[in-house]
């Protein structure tokens, strides 16, 4: 087959590249916020896992004689909590917590929406309309209700908090995937697969969703956002991460007490959520912006 009329798999090969092209480059590039998102992010994660190597105190050092140290008083650079713990250190450590459980929920989450998503669009009629209303029925509960609901009821820990979190955020994914699919399935290349005997299998995860990658890309950065809010919000009500294994969100709910007496309590592991959250949402709008195939022709 000559090079003007390429083969479906040669298509198929080019399309998704082509999204990464260095024209979609320069436009995330350009997009300054997305790049600052990016830059906090590598900066945040780098230091969560190096930093703690790096201090002379780790999380768990009790120093009675230095309780509520303010920021930038002696060797705490951020000072000191209710039992003369390092605030750095703890903050760092909940950063490797908080971080790991919004990557690990968003790949499991992702996991399931991609599945669901891909098989709905694929099949259609029956099967994809029954699973299409199943995950209506899943969105139509609040997800912060039904995650308090349900981490009440079951013994707090990471993978729990991963898997709960997982459990009620794959449901935005499944309509990203289900639309895109359904909307791949009548190109050219799609049905040139079925006339060349592929299997639906092949057809559904070979062909049709690596052309559906980057509302993929976009909607993973944002579930990581997502993840890591949700595991604020059950943490700082008591039902997340449990001391002593620090978290963001339970460093904000042990801070509660201390809000006018000592506000660094609250307001640094805040800050590290608001720009985490923050930051990965610039990212994904500089994805979304970034891989729109409406832009190449600009």
């Amino acid at each position: 087959m000559n090079a003007a009329n390429p083969s479906p798999a040669q298509t198929l090969a080019s399309a998704p590249r082509s999204r990464w092209s260095s024209p979609a480059m320069r436009r995330f590039l350009r997009h300054k916020l997305a790049v600052f998102g990016t830059a906090a992010i590598a900066f945040m994660v780098i230091a969560c896992i190096f930093g703690p190597m790096l201090l002379p105190y780790n999380d768990t050092h009790i120093d009675i004689r230095q309780r509520f140290a303010p920021p930038f008083s002696g060797s705490h650079i951020l000072g000191t909590d209710p039992l003369g713990r390092d605030i750095l250190a703890r903050l760092l450590m909940a950063g490797r917590i908080s971080l790991s459980v919004g990557f690990s929920a968003m790949a499991v989450s992702m996991a399931i929406g991609i599945c669901v998503g891909v098989i709905a669009g694929f099949y259609q009629r029956m099967i994809g309309t029954a699973l299409m209303r199943f995950v209506d029925a899943m969105l139509c509960f609040p997800s912060i209700f039904l995650l308090l609901a349900i981490s009440a009821l079951i013994e707090p820990s990471v993978p729990s908090i991963v898997l709960l979190i997982a459990m009620t955020s794959w449901m935005e994914v499944a309509r990203v995937v289900e639309g895109q699919i359904r909307s791949l399935r009548t190109r050219d290349f799609a049905v040139a697969a079925v006339s060349m005997g592929a299997s639906n299998t092949r057809i559904m995860f070979r062909e049709l969703l690596p052309n559906a990658v980057a509302p993929i890309v976009v909607a993973a950065t944002l579930n990581v956002a997502h993840a890591i809010l949700a595991e604020s919000y059950i943490s700082f009500l008591g039902y997340g991460i449990q001391p002593p294994t620090p978290s963001w969100g339970n460093m904000l709910e042990g801070a509660q007490s201390y809000l006018t007496s000592a506000p660094w309590l609250a307001i640094l592991p805040g800050a590290a959520i608001t720009l985490a959250v923050t930051s990965f949402n610039f990212i994904g709008d500089g994805l979304r912006d970034a891989l729109d195939p409406r832009l190449d022709a600009r």
